[in-house]
């Protein structure tokens, strides 16, 4: 039989290509994603990684056109899911992707869901808008999904609103919603950002499990490497808008190849930690994304940077097979590049 990544390779559900995009304020331009580009394959679960403001959520809000324009702008890139182009379509065309193609989990879920209307309702207005659904039909189907995501007595629960169920309930309904229409994608962005680890775990043990049984494709946005650790197959690595790394989980976390992704592995608490030794921090700050860089952006903040470092800026490279690195520094050899 022919291997599973192999198959996976020659079908990507998304293509994301040379997406850059730009918030244009009062005398600035802010470059908060500069040529992002990346393939999801089918079935497989992406996490995406950086500190805050590295671009992470800007880069997946703008494959969906939910920035606010202006002062958002998508200058350049293609997003191709089913063949289409979705940077293309106009906002009809778009609204039937998002929710129908792609479903999108969002941070908060408390702000995110209406507070005056019921998550029943939530729940069958996109099984209506998308599929055409009577009222009976899509009550019947919303109560199969919040049985689906672990709902207890959903027959009941439809009819309550989210102030009335706890963190984790709620973001157990956003699943619901974003899952409703059966979509080929699901973003979703910190979606365990806010709940305590308890609910966390049980958050991403109910994703695994609906991803087995329905096969979609995820992408999962977070700043945590600990929280990806055991559910992703592939990590992107972003900073200052820029991917830095793109490895399969398991080899990135043991040979990280960017001295980014290595000082955010640092950070994370070990077992074998002594009780009083303190957790590092990625030291410095992060840079000012109004002026675009035109040398390495984590240069000013990295213990390896040398000369080439500071006047040119490094593509995303090839350290290993399926793995690249925006670096001119060899993580591997402890010495400057010599084969770019």
């Amino acid at each position: 039989m022919e291997p599973t990544a192999h198959k996976m390779r020659d079908a990507p559900v998304l293509q994301v290509s040379d997406l850059r995009t730009v918030f244009r304020t009062r005398g600035n331009t802010i470059h908060a994603v500069n040529g992002v580009s990346f393939e999801l394959q089918p079935g497989e679960l992406l996490g995406v990684v950086g500190e805050s403001g590295s671009g992470k959520s800007v880069t997946m809000m703008s494959l969906m056109k939910l920035l606010p324009s202006p002062p958002a702008e998508i200058v350049s890139g293609s997003v191709h899911l089913g063949g289409r182009d979705l940077l293309s379509l106009d906002p009809s065309e778009m609204r039937k992707v998002r929710g129908g193609k792609v479903g999108f989990i969002f941070q908060d879920p408390m702000t995110s869901l209406n507070p005056v209307f019921t998550v029943g309702y939530q729940l069958m207005e996109p099984l209506r808008k998308h599929f055409g659904f009577s009222h009976s039909e899509a009550r019947r189907r919303a109560i199969e999904l919040l049985s689906q995501v672990g709902i207890p007595s959903p027959q009941d629960r439809i009819n309550d609103y989210p102030h009335q169920f706890s963190g984790g309930m709620r973001q157990r309904v956003m699943i619901a919603i974003a899952l409703s229409c059966a979509p080929k994608v699901l973003i979703a962005d910190e979606p365990t950002t806010a709940l305590d680890v308890t609910v966390q775990a049980q958050i991403l043990e109910l994703v695994q499990n609906l991803r087995q049984e329905i096969g979609m494709s995820i992408i999962w946005i977070t700043h945590d490497l600990g929280v990806v650790a055991g559910i992703a197959d592939r990590v992107m690595v972003m900073y200052a808008g820029f991917v830095v790394e793109c490895a399969a989980a398991d080899d990135l976390y043991a040979n990280p190849s960017h001295p980014y992704t290595r000082a955010l592995l640092e950070t994370l608490p070990r077992a074998d930690m002594a009780g009083r030794e303190r957790l590092k921090s990625v030291g410095g700050q992060p840079p000012h994304l109004a002026v675009f860089p035109t040398s390495c952006p984590f240069a000013p903040r990295c213990a390896h940077a040398f000369d080439r470092c500071r006047s040119e800026r490094p593509p995303l490279m090839p350290v290993s097979d399926g793995h690249d690195a925006a670096c001119w520094w060899d993580v591997a050899r402890g010495r400057p590049r010599d084969d770019f």
